[in-house]
């Protein structure tokens, strides 16, 4: 009966609270990584494992976005990158699919408005194929990357429509058509020219990769970009992903004497 009284419910809140404040207290000892991007997996499986529509779990993640971008905010971590729809999700069903382009819309139009946005003076980023996206999305993008151009504090990066293979080969596209037309020479390219190619140009490389929900795989998420980042597998579904998870995801790679390589 212990277990399911009011006492034992301060308790644990308490003790948890604790674990958090000493887990917080420890990642301040570490040099805060300048970018931290995510690949956010499992909703799906999470709306399935409460008996709930997919639709639901995606809603539920989205939520969780607006967390972590609290949580960015508070250890002062400047970049945060969020692969939010693959150019493999059009494979999906037409009503999934159709779903997630409305709650991309949604939430693009509800950022451009967002007081959060403006009073952290944060710069929002669309990357990825937006030719590809229906044109009212691809307007509400180009729209709330305008409204937020100037801003320089934060930056917060969503791969929309993105793969890191079709990246790159835009990249090489545009290189070849510069050097066609001389404005590039071939000696110049380097891989600081690359990168300037690239839909993440101005943006530091992560020193994070965090994927969620036990997946121990990349799927096409900034292939040139991670070369040097530390990638950290969470078995925890993205709609659940809790203030500790992600601070033990900081923590872990902070801790770690050897990067991946």
């Amino acid at each position: 009966m212990i277990y399911n009284s009011d006492f034992y419910d301060f308790f644990s809140r308490k003790i948890n609270d604790f674990i958090d404040l000493k887990l917080v207290e420890q990642i301040k000892q570490y040099p805060v990584p300048k970018h931290v991007a995510i690949i956010m997996d499992g909703n799906r499986r999470f709306a399935e494992s409460l008996g709930l529509d997919p639709k639901t779990g995606h809603l539920f993640g989205r939520d969780k976005i607006e967390e972590v971008l609290e949580w960015c905010f508070e250890l002062k971590i400047k970049n945060l990158t969020v692969y939010a729809f693959s150019t493999e999700n059009f494979q999906r069903s037409t009503e999934e699919v159709k779903t997630l382009m409305d709650l991309c819309k949604k939430e693009l139009e509800k950022a451009s408005e967002d007081s959060r946005i403006h009073k952290n003076k944060v710069r929002i980023r669309v990357i990825g194929h937006l030719e590809t996206l229906p044109k009212d999305i691809s307007e509400a993008a180009k729209h709330l990357m305008e409204k937020t151009k100037h801003y320089d504090k934060y930056s917060f990066n969503i791969a929309l429509a993105y793969g890191g293979r079709e990246e790159i080969l835009h990249a090489i596209q545009k290189i070849a058509k510069d050097v066609k037309e001389d404005k590039l020479k071939i000696e110049e390219i380097k891989e600081q020219i690359i990168s300037k190619y690239l839909y993440t140009n101005g943006i530091p490389d992560p020193d994070i990769i965090l994927r969620t929900s036990g997946e121990e795989r990349i799927s096409n998420f900034l292939l040139w970009q991670l070369a040097y980042s530390e990638l950290y597998f969470s078995d925890v579904y993205w709609p659940a992903f809790q203030k500790r998870d992600f601070h033990e995801s900081y923590y872990n790679s902070s801790t770690k004497t050897k990067k991946i390589r």
